[in-house]
């Protein structure tokens, strides 16, 4: 007797459960949660407040409620923090849990946690280029390593490598904690200053929301003017307003040092297919930034001028690539799995 039908059944049974999938973007403050329901296709974001539930599964469990309590095989779940093992204690968050316990009581067959730029590096991979605005630089190179680095709330870094059978492999780094190399001397007295507040200056002190805060205070009490409580959105609407010439050149310093730390990302990983900014913040001064001191800084290498000038920078503009990343490496895992 054939058994055919039978292994029919349980391919079709299969199938039916692996769409939807469970994909988020967890942040200290927010929940990102969608389905993807066909490869790239998300629908039904929502966006809850972490401090609102307990924990995790009680965040996931009613998001998927909201959503008429779909069948879910297969979870992928972008998060700020390392992942470095089974066990994940949020930084800026109370959720602390077990992936393995999670996993069992959502019912899951397979469930991924990643870093949440490492995701917003493989969104990459899959981004519409109606999503990416270039600032400078020719083309890129095929089959080269991409540099992807964004300021938000803190810096975030991470690469994509190539692989042979044309995907990429997302680095999972801490590169926005490395030491802040000041280029000229209005940055050396902005990076003893904070020094003198913190001890050791990262990238990421600078490269912020809160960094544009820290150089706006530095140049302030450099000119003998007391500095305003202002937020790092206040700093941007003065300086692109010409209301105040101090937070104008805030502005223009922090573009600066962007510059230096993307170019030192793409010498690093040798990044001739482009380097990308993501994060909360570029996207809402394009015009400014194109005409920032951003792309000279970033081209000011000495003998690597050339090389540098070469690179394109791009600007994304997607609206969830934690999201879309997440659905990326949930796909690969279960690629490898098969």
């Amino acid at each position: 007797m054939s058994t055919t039908p039978a292994k029919n059944q349980e391919t079709q049974k299969k199938e039916i459960v692996a769409w939807p999938r469970l994909v988020a973007d967890i942040g200290g403050t927010n929940a990102r949660f969608a389905l993807e329901t066909a490869p790239q296709k998300i629908e039904h974001v929502d966006v809850l407040p972490g401090n609102d539930y307990d924990t995790i599964v009680d965040a996931i469990k009613e998001y998927l409620n909201r959503v008429g309590n779909p069948k879910i095989s297969y979870a992928a779940i972008a998060i700020a923090n390392p992942i470095v093992g089974d066990w994940v204690q949020m930084t800026n968050h109370h959720w602390a849990f077990s992936i393995e316990t999670t996993r069992q009581s959502l019912g899951l067959e397979k469930l991924i946690l990643l870093n949440d730029f490492t995701a917003q590096a493989l969104a990459i991979t899959k981004m519409d280029p109606k999503d990416l605005v270039q600032i400078g630089g020719m083309q890129p190179v095929e089959n080269t390593p991409k540099a992807v680095l964004g300021p938000g709330t803190g810096l975030g870094v991470s690469g994509l490598i190539p692989n042979d059978n044309g995907t990429y492999t997302a680095l999972a780094g801490e590169g926005g904690h490395v030491s802040f190399p000041p280029f000229d001397d209005a940055e050396v007295m902005i990076w003893q200053y904070a020094k003198k507040k913190y001890g050791h200056v990262s990238a990421e002190r600078f490269l912020s929301g809160a960094g544009l805060t820290l150089i706006y205070e530095a140049l302030a009490t450099k000119e003998g003017v007391k500095p305003q409580k202002l937020t790092p959105a206040e700093i941007s609407e003065r300086a692109l307003s010409g209301s105040s010439p101090l937070c104008r050149l805030t502005l223009d310093i922090f573009c600066a040092m962007l510059g230096t730390i993307s170019s030192n990302l793409a010498l690093t990983l040798g990044a001739r297919g482009g380097v990308y900014l993501c994060g909360g913040i570029i996207p809402r001064f394009i015009d400014y930034f194109r005409h920032s001191p951003f792309r000279n800084r970033f081209e000011n290498k000495g003998r690597f001028d050339a090389y540098l000038a070469a690179i394109p920078v791009y600007i994304v503009l997607a609206e969830h690539p934690g999201i879309s990343g997440a659905a990326v490496a949930l796909d690969n895992a279960l690629i490898d799995k098969k």
